[in-house]
């Protein structure tokens, strides 16, 4: 039988793969919506990851969601019209600041 500590230990252990498993997902529809943005305004993967962070701050959503919403929109799904807004900004700020 498991003694308290051995529970605790490995309950712990399956959070912490359950929050690792998370960040994989999370980073793989993150890298995903990198390339879209490479792809729509030829631009290098960190200059794509700042438009994503310049999206996720000024529409206060986390960038998790911002990618997940563009990769969904690519797929076909309606974009949030407030995101779509965001992006547009997003790419205008990123083209005036050359």
């Amino acid at each position: 039988m498991a003694s308290p500590a051995q529970t605790g230990e490995a309950e712990r252990l399956r959070q912490e793969n359950a929050q690792l498993h998370r960040a994989l997902d999370s980073r793989a529809v993150i890298d995903q919506a990198r390339g879209m943005i490479m792809a729509l305004a030829p631009c290098s993967s960190g200059a794509a990851w700042h438009v994503l962070v310049d999206v996720s701050q000024h529409a206060n959503v986390k960038l998790r969601d911002v990618a997940h919403a563009m990769v969904s929109a690519g797929a076909g799904q309606p974009m949030p019209p407030e995101l779509q807004d965001h992006l547009r900004r997003a790419f205008l700020r990123r083209r005036s600041a050359r």
